[in-house]
């Protein structure tokens, strides 16, 4: 008897931008971003929460959550630096291949994996075909300058899109889905 065909699980950013397109203001700060208030079920992440138990990112991204608390449950970390003498229970530093590293986490039981950022992961994990969705929360303000979504790099990703949300503050949510031509 052959056993049950899995799906596999995607890999997802689910991400805040500037109007202008930053996820942090050059120095990393968020503050443009944390300090307003948010609607009722806050831009639907805690439906995405329950949908994923893997988080991926990078070690910038990785430094600012420890210094803004975060707990950490089953993360991986991606980073050229060596690891930290201390690493919190449930992270993982990883160095190696991408698309070795994506396409085993991506058929293993479980949910889906939210790619949490930074520009740079996020970067080389699209460059490696390894993204599957973009789920995009615009927030109305322009920063002027920061952190882009996407490291800077010549490329061309369709993308499909999934939906449009819009919510009472200001806030246009997009989800796109990653196309495979022109990789």
């Amino acid at each position: 008897m052959r056993p049950t065909a899995r799906k596999n699980r995607k890999i997802i950013v689910n991400i805040a931008t500037s109007a202008d397109g930053y996820i942090a203001r050059p120095n990393h700060d968020i503050a443009w971003l944390t300090s307003r208030p948010a609607p009722k079920g806050f831009y639907g992440m805690g439906t995405f929460m329950r949908s994923i138990d893997t988080t991926l990112l990078g070690r910038k991204t990785y430094d600012v959550s420890l210094r803004l608390g975060a707990t950490f449950n089953r993360h991986y970390v991606f980073s050229r630096q060596q690891p930290p003498a201390s690493v919190p229970t449930g992270v993982e530093f990883i160095n190696g291949a991408i698309t070795a590293f994506a396409n085993r986490l991506k058929h293993e039981r479980g949910k889906n994996i939210w790619m949490m950022g930074g520009g740079d992961i996020i970067a080389s994990f699209l460059d490696e075909g390894a993204i599957d969705e973009f789920i995009i929360s615009i927030v109305p303000i322009f920063i002027g300058e920061g952190i882009p979504l996407i490291a800077p790099r010549h490329r061309h990703v369709p993308l499909q899109l999934h939906s449009v949300k819009h919510y009472p503050d200001g806030v246009v949510q997009v989800h796109y889905g990653v196309g495979n031509a022109g990789r």
